[in-house]
């Protein structure tokens, strides 16, 4: 039941763009170089493969766990488009619970609903934003709101300009520097995401732009990532000293405009935040669901419950003893 991976490379060199980007082989070995992942996979009555679930798995404290790799916004399962996902469901949970994991938590595509035989796990409902259709950039342009996206737009144009050029290294450092500005450390290392930014723009399945001033200075740069289906904007920085605050909206148009016929829609990557959702509704973006497929057992939810808490006295306790020196 436990599929190797050189049956999955097979598989998804079969099936091509059939198989989503962030499911794909090389997305893995790229997203979880140094760590360890596998492959679930479920086989029809002619022993062929009719569906799979990539997973990134650890340990830690003795548990073995699933968990969505870095960057990676849905693992979940693919179908093969006439499988019978009750079936398919069947072979690939049992595969799971023989893995005797104490923590399970993926992100199944939006439109991927979970049958019942994933009845025994958690599921919460989940929103990312999406354009559904931007095979028309002029279209997408003219969804935008007027006075909050495209006058923004309009007068960032006259001042900005693209530069396509950027190397995923600039494009990191910038990143940091960003984040640093705010008092915050990166959470994506710099060379894991030179690495991702590398294979995904060398299998032309990534778009990296930046945007100047007239001076030549960055003011803001985004990555994106695409297969046939979607593209997903990954990573965004904007100038830590400084940026025109139409520099976002110009690069998501600008980026949009070349994706245009290279996919079919395009994904804000949002969150459940209202303030988010807000703000990408003003290019037009509507609410796509998807599902969190979850398992943690009582017992190991009390275990690192009390160890948090364990962790929480001693810091706590630290801080007291540091304030009376």
């Amino acid at each position: 039941m436990l599929g190797n991976k050189s049956t999955y490379k097979a598989l998804c060199e079969t099936e091509g763009s059939g198989i989503p980007l962030f499911l794909q082989y090389w997305w893995m070995e790229t997203v979880c170089r140094g760590k360890q992942w596998d492959v679930l996979m479920a086989y029809d009555e002619a022993g062929e493969p009719m569906a799979a679930l990539p997973y990134l798995i650890g340990s830690r404290w003795g548990f073995k766990y699933v968990l969505q790799p870095q960057l990676t916004q849905f693992n979940g399962p693919w179908y093969r488009p006439d499988c019978l996902h009750s079936e398919a469901d069947r072979q690939l949970v049992s595969g799971m619970k023989d893995m005797k994991l104490k923590l399970f938590c993926q992100n199944f595509a939006p439109g991927i609903q979970p049958s019942h035989h994933w009845d025994t796990y958690e599921i919460k409902e989940r929103r990312t934003y999406r354009l559904n259709d931007i095979s028309d950039a002029q279209r997408v342009f003219d969804g935008f709101d007027k006075s909050r996206r495209q006058r923004q737009i309009l007068r960032a144009e006259k001042l900005l300009t693209p530069d396509e050029g950027l190397t995923p290294e600039l494009f990191a450092d910038f990143h940091a520097a960003y984040w640093h500005s705010r008092g915050q450390r990166d959470l994506v290392p710099h060379d894991f995401m030179v690495r991702v930014m590398s294979a995904a723009l060398a299998r032309e399945q990534g778009i990296l732009m930046g945007l100047r001033d007239a001076q030549g200075v960055l003011q803001a740069a985004r990555f994106v990532v695409l297969d046939s289906e979607s593209a997903y904007s990954l990573l965004s920085a904007l100038n830590p000293e400084g940026h025109h605050n139409g520099a976002s909206p110009l690069l998501f148009w600008l980026i949009i405009q070349r994706l245009a016929g290279r996919t079919r829609s395009f994904d804000f990557e949002g969150s459940m935040d209202p303030g988010i959702a807000f703000s990408y509704s003003l290019y037009g973006a509507v609410p796509a669901r998807f599902c969190q497929v979850m398992h943690l057992p009582p017992a190991v939810r009390a275990y690192l419950g009390l160890r948090k808490a364990i962790a929480m006295r001693k810091n706590n306790s630290a801080t007291r003893r540091k304030s009376q020196d």
